[in-house]
């Protein structure tokens, strides 16, 4: 049995099978509705229901709280119709959306590289090719470990069928533990994707200034990869932050993309450097190394955010100083079923980001 799902304003009407939540249905529709957690703890999938009657799910009650819920309020990420449905969602999509539809897909691990003393780099050959955009990230499922683990792509969308992962191991982390410690090249994995609203907006000429920490190089690099093959001319920045040269991954690959293209520019940075790195390069956190290469005036730029949520924090405020604003700045923050109700505190500079 199915039901029909009409999303106003937008008037998309979707399939939802029985147990599917709407989320999932829609996702696998190409239909885009907002969401960050996936868990039903941090409410930002909220939607109200004006026609039809529908199972709220294992909504967190700090998510959604009792007075929404008699308001007719639900999470899209928990929310499983029991009628035909009439919602009302805040979507917001933008003009460069592609909005591949999210598929499963099984795949085999043909390369394991160490790319830093904590980071892995994970090749899978899928079963068939995947569309997406480069900036997008897939729910990985680790065998022996309840749920699926989100991870960004890092190849570009010229290379469908093989995807590249940059994994780091999180102390106490059962997934990463286990992609760190016991996968092996030949083990076979199941996923899903593409998701994520983490994308190069094309149509606008503006520079583009990506700001990434650790394993977060993962997207802008498939985003800065799939921007020169496509002989983009914009002026395209990347600032890498870490600690030391160690962790400073990939550091060869972009520094070879600046000496062949003269509209990039890497600068890498790294906020305590050992002695033995006789390290040469800008000293310090990236978001100092943005502020003093751009002499606190960004306009004219876009900005790819993507890393721990510290490095992003910082680096909001200094693109506010440095005059950007709100609609100029672009991230993609991952959200755990442990730490999905952070997302209530995140930063107060923005409210959409």
């Amino acid at each position: 049995m199915s039901y029909e799902v009409t999303i106003e304003p937008t008037g998309d009407v979707i399939e939802v099978e029985e147990g599917q939540t709407i989320l999932d249905a829609a996702l696998r529709q190409g239909v885009w509705l907002p969401f960050a957690c996936g868990h039903g703890t941090c409410g930002t999938c909220k939607v109200q229901i004006t026609d039809g009657f529908a199972d709220l799910g294992e909504a967190s009650p700090f998510a959604l709280m009792d007075v929404e819920r008699e308001e007719g309020k639900v999470l899209a990420c928990c929310c499983m119709p029991e009628s035909d449905l009439v919602i009302e969602a805040d979507i917001d999509v933008d003009p460069d959306f592609a909005g591949h539809p999210v598929q499963d897909y099984s795949g085999t691990v043909t390369e394991i590289v160490t790319l830093s003393p904590t980071i892995r780099g994970l090749r899978i050959r899928l079963d068939r090719e995947m569309d997406f955009q480069a900036g997008q990230y897939i729910n990985l499922h680790v065998p022996g470990v309840d749920g699926s683990r989100a991870f960004s792509l890092a190849n570009p969308p010229s290379s469908p069928q093989e995807i590249e992962l940059h994994v780091r191991q999180v102390e106490g982390g059962k997934a990463t533990t286990w992609l760190h410690e016991s996968l092996q090249v030949g083990d076979q994995l199941n996923l899903s994707g593409p998701y994520g609203q983490f994308f190069v907006r094309k149509t606008d000429t503006q520079g583009a200034i990506f700001i990434a920490g650790g394993s977060g190089l993962s997207s802008p690099q498939s985003m800065i990869l799939d921007m020169l093959a496509e002989g983009d001319n914009r002026p395209i920045y990347l600032f890498q932050g870490a600690r030391n040269v160690a962790e400073l991954y990939n550091r060869e690959l972009f520094e070879q993309l600046a000496a062949k293209h003269d509209n990039f520019h890497y600068i890498p940075a790294l906020n305590a450097p050992l002695p033995e790195d006789d390290w040469q390069g800008f000293s310090g956190f990236v978001h100092e190394a943005v502020a003093d290469y751009f002499q606190e005036r960004c306009a004219g730029n876009k900005a790819y955010l993507c890393g721990p949520p510290p490095m992003i924090d910082a680096a909001i405020t200094t693109l506010m100083h440095s005059r950007l604003f709100e609609r100029d700045i672009h991230m993609e923050r991952f959200f755990t079923a442990a730490d999905g109700a952070q997302e209530q505190n995140r930063s107060a500079l923005f409210k959409r980001i």
